[in-house]
């Protein structure tokens, strides 16, 4: 189990993670309903057992608190990746669809840190968040595990659907990548 915090004057983070979590269990408790649901998603089929406690300047907008979350997180991957001698199978994908919403997504937890994004969300919002940050939250989790993703929304019927088959296409691909795998994870000899 790794634990992280974050605490600056626009947000207060703490958050443990494991893999593979046998009861898929996790609390995430943070001011945004939307978040919440996404993270949870991505948990869950991440098999990640995920614990999340984050308080933020919400009176300003989801801004902070999403990249500052999306940054610890990554640390958190960062951590649980370099933690542990086992091989990890490196890779993940999936190709999800959500009702008439398809997301495609490809993961490399390579050492090199990069959100490779393509594709548009139907509306600006979904609630009160602004799905912009959707892409924000991943560039910082990116930049932070230093996991190279690409995104593709290659077919939105609305921006719910559309951001659920994101948030668990990355789940499926970090639960792949993260598996134990019986080969080095590179050719180099050296892994992240």
């Amino acid at each position: 189990m790794v634990k992280i915090s974050r605490n600056t004057s626009e947000t207060q983070i703490s958050i443990s993670m494991s893999h593979p979590s046998p009861s898929r269990s996790g609390i995430v408790n943070i001011p945004c309903g939307f978040l919440v649901h996404m993270l949870a998603l991505m948990a869950h089929r991440g098999k990640l057992d995920l614990s999340i406690e984050a308080t933020g300047d919400m009176y300003v907008d989801a801004h902070h608190l999403t990249e500052d979350i999306g940054i610890v997180m990554g640390q958190a991957m960062r951590e649980l990746i370099v933690s542990e001698t086992v091989n990890r199978g490196r890779y993940g994908w999936c190709l999800l669809p959500m009702d008439g919403s398809l997301a495609r997504v490809a993961l490399d937890i390579s050492g090199r840190g990069g959100l490779y994004w393509e594709g548009d969300f139907q509306s600006d919002k979904c609630g009160d968040f602004d799905l912009e940050l959707v892409p924000e939250f991943f560039r910082s989790f990116c930049r932070e595990s230093r996991a190279t993703l690409h995104i593709s929304l290659l077919s939105v019927d609305n921006s719910h659907h559309a951001a659920e088959a994101v948030f668990k296409g990355v789940g499926v691909a970090l639960d792949m990548a993260l598996a134990q795998a019986d080969i080095d994870p590179s050719t180099k000899g050296e892994w992240v």
